[in-house]
């Protein structure tokens, strides 16, 4: 399989971890995005709180693209940061917004 039609879990780690990857597109992205409970939206919200009040800003990364194509918009993004800098602490919050500039630059 080319890098083009591997998921982004097969190009990072395939070779190296390939359980983890299994997991990845197979449970995580095949099975629990698509429950109906919650809107891709939702989820996406849902998941960039996690990261940022986590500190995983290197998944922040494509997951900032994912809400966008699920339907959030910068400004919400923005503001979801911005909110979260009094729950999770300032230091995530400003780690996060400097990774979401760097996805969203003006």
């Amino acid at each position: 399989m080319n890098d083009s039609n591997q998921t982004r879990a097969q190009q990072l780690i395939g070779d190296f971890a390939p359980k983890l990857v299994d997991l990845t597109d197979n449970v995580l992205f095949g099975d629990i995005w698509e429950r109906g409970e919650l809107s891709p939206r939702d989820r996406s919200l849902v998941t960039v709180a996690s990261l940022v009040t986590s500190g995983s800003t290197e998944q922040l990364r494509g997951h900032l693209v994912r809400a966008r194509a699920n339907g959030l918009t910068e400004a919400e993004l923005k503001e979801a940061i911005i909110h979260l800098a009094f729950y999770a602490g300032w230091p995530k919050a400003m780690s996060a917004i400097t990774v979401a500039k760097e996805i969203f630059p003006s």
